[in-house]
C-alpha cells in the first residue's frame, strides 16, 4: 500500500504561535524596531482576483516600504484583524526576549561602522572606479555598487578618498569589516624615517599638496618647468611595496597636481608620468617617488615614443 504524500500545513505555525500568545500586547517601545502589518482592502473577486499571495503586507523600519511579491508572508491571507494584532504582539514579545538575551552587543557592529560618507566623496570614488567594482570588475548596471572603506573604521581607517573603494554589493558583503590584519605595525612604519633620505625630511614649506599618506613637491632637478614629484610618506624604496591605500593616495595627488599645473600654465599640452624602480631603471633616491613632467609643444624635436626613449634605439 502506497504511503500518502505529506502535504505541509502552512497555517499550523501561525496557529501555534497565536495559541502560545493569546492576549499579550506589550507596551510600544521608542527607538525600537516596530513591525507594522497593514492589511489592505482586498479587491472584489469579480473585478480582479486576489492572486496566490493574498493581501499586501508592509513593514515599517522608520518608514513604510512595500515588500516584493517574491517575499510574501505565507499563511496571513486567512487571518482576521484580531489575529493580526495578536501576531504583531507575539513578534514584539519575541523581539524583546531576543534583546534581553543578547543585550546591546547586537548593535556593536553598527557603532563601529557609523559615520557619514558625503555624496561628493561617493561620486568621486564611483567616477574614479569607472562605475565598475574594483574587485571583480562587474559594471554598475549589472550589480549595484557600494562605497566602502579599504581599511575598516573599526581598524582605524579614515574617511579620506584614498581609503575608499567602490565594490559591488556581493564583493562588499564578502569583505565585511572583519579583517583581522594587525594595522599597528603599518602605523609604526609611518613614524620610522631614514635620516639620510631626502624624502623623509621634506620641509613643510616645500609641500605643494598632501594627504594622509603622500605629499607632492617640486623636483630639485626638473626636466621641465613645474616638474613635480609625488612621494609616499612611508619610507620604502620599491613602488610595488606600496599598499592599496598608498597607491590610491599617490594617484590622487598626481591628479590634483595635474589640475594645479594646467591652471598655472596654459602652455602645458601633455604630461609624462614615470616611476624608476631599482638602480638599473635609473632610481638614485631609494625612497619611492613618482615623476609628473609637464610637456609643451616644441619642448623636444621628436617627442614620438615618450617614455620609450629611456632606452636608446
Amino acid at each position: 500500500m502506497a504511503r500518502p504524500q505529506h502535504q505541509p500545513n502552512r497555517q499550523a505555525p501561525l496557529k501555534l504561535l497565536l495559541a502560545h500568545y493569546p492576549e499579550q500586547k506589550p507596551k510600544p517601545k521608542k527607538n525600537f524596531f516596530c513591525l507594522e502589518v497593514e492589511r489592505k482592502k482586498m479587491p472584489d473577486p469579480e473585478e480582479e482576483p486576489a492572486g496566490p499571495i493574498g493581501p499586501k503586507v508592509r513593514v515599517q523600519t522608520g518608514r513604510f516600504r512595500p515588500i516584493s511579491d517574491r517575499y510574501p508572508q505565507l499563511g496571513c491571507e486567512n487571518l482576521g484583524s484580531d489575529q493580526v494584532e495578536r501576531l504583531k504582539a507575539a513578534c514584539e514579545v519575541k523581539l524583546s526576549e531576543y534583546l534581553a538575551r543578547r543585550g546591546d552587543v547586537i548593535w556593536d557592529h553598527r557603532r563601529r561602522s557609523t559615520g557619514y560618507i558625503s555624496g561628493t566623496l561617493r561620486y568621486e570614488v564611483l567616477k574614479n572606479a569607472k562605475f565598475r567594482c574594483e574587485l571583480c570588475g562587474v559594471p554598475a548596471d549589472e550589480r549595484a555598487l557600494e562605497v566602502d572603506h579599504i581599511t575598516p573604521r573599526n581598524k582605524g581607517g579614515t574617511d579620506e578618498i584614498a581609503n575608499l573603494q567602490a565594490l559591488c554589493f556581493s564583493c562588499n558583503a564578502m569583505k565585511r569589516d572583519r579583517d583581522d590584519t594587525d594595522f599597528r605595525a603599518v602605523r609604526r612604519e609611518y613614524d620610522q624615517h631614514e635620516q639620510a633620505c631626502p624624502f623623509c625630511s621634506i620641509l613643510i614649506s616645500d609641500i605643494l599638496i598632501e594627504n594622509s599618506l603622500s605629499v607632492a613637491v617640486r623636483g630639485k632637478y626638473p626636466v621641465t618647468d613645474w616638474h613635480i614629484l609625488v612621494v609616499p610618506k612611508r619610507h620604502t624604496a620599491d613602488y610595488f611595496d606600496l599598499g592599496t591605500a598608498e597607491s590610491r593616495a599617490c594617484h590622487q595627488l598626481i591628479t590634483e597636481a595635474r589640475s594645479m599645473i594646467r591652471k598655472a600654465d596654459a602652455t602645458v599640452a601633455g604630461f609624462n608620468v614615470g616611476i624608476n624602480t631599482g638602480g638599473v631603471a635609473g632610481q638614485t633616491v631609494m625612497h619611492c617617488h613618482i615623476h609628473l613632467i609637464p610637456r609643451r609643444t616644441g619642448d623636444h624635436p621628436n617627442p614620438r615614443g615618450g617614455v620609450r626613449a629611456v632606452i636608446p634605439e
